[in-house]
């Protein structure tokens, strides 16, 4: 499910949504979020845009008032997760699964956060849908109730959507694993590759994910309160067990590569010997016949009309003695 805009397509708005402090909101459109001043009934504002629109650059430093670099980097495609604290703001960069029609999980999708404890702004360029969850439960009364709240549920549905990949992987596998080994086996290793692609990939943007989070739970504003960091903190060991589990699931997918690869290697080595084989039975029936077929007078059996069933018997009793040494020297 894509985000989509609530008002018009000129505009840089998603979503805007007025907090009562009791887990609702007032629905706002671009015009009245712009003007919207937080309240005691209305204690914080939350504005969802798309930072790649017009203007929006412009609006970030000289209506909210925030520092140019700020701005620059939340309006930016440079986005390798990380957090800091600037004065009363938290700024942030966080990086959720990418759910739309094409894309592989390991194509993530970022999402800037400022905040400075009644305002929070949230920034994506393509659709992302977990802010939409989290606005989902605002409209029906039991969302967050304030800029801290906000945050850590957004990280928390960002993150705990990471879990369902990595399901999907180890699922993809257990089936793997089930399989016959000798049933298409380049198909198998496509199949893991894409999978160990797919970790090296989860693990490789979560990992700065992991450092960013417990930025915030250490360096948050003092509005972002303690409940707030005990649910960071969470978010942050649920994070660690995904990790883990990529682990798991990149190691399994290693060992039943590598069985795939032995197996096609003690083939391969098989066939190989079976060819020395027989090569080494018939090397001496060829050089036999060989001999006889050189067109040399004083050749045996040349007017003799049994000679050919001797020569017959002669390569049958080769064989059956390399057989009998094959056997001995155990080489079948």
């Amino acid at each position: 499910m894509n985000d989509h805009t609530d008002t018009q397509d000129d505009t840089p708005l998603l979503f805007a949504r007025a907090l009562d402090g009791q887990g609702g909101g007032r629905v706002l459109d671009w015009a009245g979020a712009r003007s919207c001043q937080p309240t005691a009934q209305e204690p914080v504002l939350w504005m969802h845009l798309c930072r790649n629109r017009p203007g929006v650059y412009e609006w970030l430093q000289e209506q909210v008032g925030i520092p140019e670099p700020t701005a620059e980097l939340l309006t930016s495609d440079q986005t390798r997760p990380r957090a800091f604290r600037e004065k009363n703001a938290l700024v942030a960069t966080l990086r959720g699964i990418n759910f739309n029609p094409g894309a592989e999980p390991e194509d993530m999708v970022s999402m800037q956060v400022w905040s400075d404890g009644v305002r929070v702004i949230t920034l994506r360029r393509f659709p992302l849908q977990t802010p939409r969850d989290v606005l989902a439960q605002i409209d029906q009364g039991a969302g967050p109730t304030d800029a801290g709240a906000i945050v850590t549920q957004l990280t928390e549905a960002m993150v705990a959507r990471m879990n369902q990949s990595i399901i999907d992987m180890n699922d993809q596998i257990d089936t793997l694993e089930e399989r016959d080994m000798d049933d298409d086996p380049d198909d198998m290793l496509n199949r893991i590759a894409t999978i160990r692609r797919n970790c090296l990939g989860l693990q490789r943007h979560m990992g700065p994910q992991h450092v960013a989070l417990e930025a915030i739970s250490r360096d948050a504003p003092a509005w972002f309160e303690e409940h707030d960091r005990r649910e960071i903190a969470e978010t942050i060991d649920r994070l660690r067990r995904y990790l883990d589990d990529i682990d798991v699931s990149k190691e399994s997918a290693v060992v039943l590569m590598d069985e795939l690869r032995t197996r096609a290697l003690s083939s391969n080595e098989r066939a190989t010997y079976m060819l020395t084989i027989v090569a080494g039975i018939f090397l001496p029936l060829g050089f036999l016949t060989g001999l006889l077929g050189i067109n040399v007078g004083g050749m045996p059996g040349v007017d003799s009309g049994n000679a050919f069933w001797w020569v017959a018997g002669i390569c049958a009793a080769i064989i059956v003695i390399l057989l009998v040494i094959f056997k001995r020297l155990r080489w079948l």
